[in-house]
């Protein structure tokens, strides 16, 4: 009878590990950015209009806290769950449509 634990390690691989800490680094880094951008240029800069509302309600750090561990929660779950190439076409959409975006915007225009 195997173990829950070593029934997990069997499924892990270093593409889905690799997938997910870039999936979290991007995570990381849009939250770092947004709020740069958010705090350099006022709310009227974010995307999202659910995050827009929740930084009117909860104030800019607090707002993007919450949608980033909320994010970085349903990443974990995903890679829990085996779906790596899904966690690596997250992590490439993101660094994508809002990391290289929040770059350009505030470091080289």
């Amino acid at each position: 009878m195997l173990k829950m634990g070593a029934r997990l390690a069997d499924r892990r691989t270093l593409f889905g590990d690799v997938a997910l800490l870039l999936f979290l680094l991007a995570q990381a880094s849009d939250g770092v950015l947004t709020y740069i951008g958010v705090a350099t240029y006022g709310t009227s800069m974010e995307g999202n209009p659910l995050i827009t509302w929740l930084m009117g309600a909860m104030g800019e750090g607090p707002a993007l806290t919450a949608a980033k561990v909320a994010a970085a929660a349903c990443g974990i779950a995903l890679h829990l769950s085996s779906v790596h190439y899904v966690v690596a076409a997250l992590a490439a959409f993101y660094v994508a449509g809002a990391v290289v975006p929040w770059m350009a915007l505030l470091f080289f225009l």
